[in-house]
C-alpha cells in the first residue's frame, strides 16, 4: 500500500489524468485477496470494476455506432465484444505498465497463470470506474480513446469472420467430424465472468480462447486453432 500511495503521481501521469479524490485510484488497486490479509483495508475494487465494466462497453458501443453508420447490429455487436473482452483489457492495462502497483494477498501474487489475467483485466475496468465516478463521462472518454487509440485500430482492422464456422467447415472436410468445445475454467464475478475454452477434435486439442462469454471464448479458441492451419485469407 505504501508503495501504491508513493507513486500515485507516477500513476496519474500514465493514465494522462489527474485525480481530484486519489482514494478512488487507489481503491481501483485493491484486490479482494489483499484485504483478507489486511483487516485495516475495508474496500476492494470489484465494485469499481463492475461501474467500469458498463461504462468501457457503453463507451465502446458509441464509438462504433457513430464511426461504422453501415455496420449492421449483428456485427457492432462481435466488434464491441472483441474491444472489450478480457485479451483487450489486459491489453491496455500492459500498455501502461502500472500493473505491478496492484494489491494482492500472499496467495495470489504467486499465481501466474489464468487467474492472474482475470486480475489485470479486472484492474482496467476498476481504474475506468474510477476515472468515471472522478471525472464523468467525458474525461473517460479521453483516456481511452487517446491512451489505446493504436490497440483499438488494431482489433478494428482485423477481417470480421466466423470463426467457428470456418474451424467447423475446415474439421468436416478433414476429418468428417464437428469440433467439440470444452470449458475448462470460469473465474470472476457473476457480473463479469470470464471463461478459458478449449477447442477438440478426435481428442486432440486444436486450440483455446478466452472470453466474458462461453461464445466468445469459443470463437477465440476457434481463431486460435485455425491460426496454426496454413489456410488461405
Amino acid at each position: 500500500m505504501e508503495n501504491l500511495v508513493n507513486h500515485i503521481s507516477d500513476i496519474e501521469s500514465k493514465l494522462g489524468y489527474r485525480f481530484k479524490d486519489r482514494s478512488l485510484l487507489i481503491l481501483a488497486f485493491v484486490h479482494r485477496s489483499y484485504i483478507n490479509e489486511n483487516k485495516s483495508v475495508k474496500e476492494h475494487n470489484e465494485r469499481l470494476e463492475f461501474l467500469g465494466d458498463s461504462v468501457l462497453g457503453m463507451l465502446m458501443a458509441d464509438y462504433l455506432y457513430k464511426n461504422y453508420p453501415t455496420i449492421p447490429e449483428g456485427q457492432l455487436s462481435y466488434l464491441r465484444s472483441r474491444l472489450v473482452e478480457a485479451v483487450s483489457c489486459i491489453n491496455y492495462i500492459q500498455t501502461l505498465k502500472i500493473e505491478s502497483f496492484v494489491l494482492l494477498g500472499k496467495g495470489e501474487r504467486m499465481n501466474d497463470g489464468r487467474g492472474r489475467e482475470s486480475i489485470l483485466a479486472d484492474l482496467f475496468e476498476a481504474v475506468m470506474g474510477a476515472i468515471y465516478l472522478d471525472g464523468g463521462i467525458e474525461p473517460t472518454r479521453h483516456f481511452l480513446f487517446t491512451k489505446f487509440k493504436n490497440e483499438i485500430a488494431a482489433v478494428l482492422d482485423k477481417p470480421l469472420r466466423n470463426w467457428k464456422a470456418l474451424l467447423q467447415d475446415y474439421c468436416q472436410k478433414e476429418y468428417q467430424l464437428t469440433p467439440l468445445y470444452l470449458v475448462l475454467e470460469e473465474s470472476g464475478p457473476d457480473h463479469s465472468k470470464n471463461f478459458l475454452i478449449s477447442v477438440f477434435i478426435n481428442k486432440k486439442e486444436l486450440g483455446r480462447g478466452t472470453g466474458g462469454s462461453k461464445k466468445e471464448a469459443q470463437q477465440a479458441a476457434a481463431e486460435n486453432a485455425l491460426s496454426k492451419f496454413n489456410l488461405p485469407e
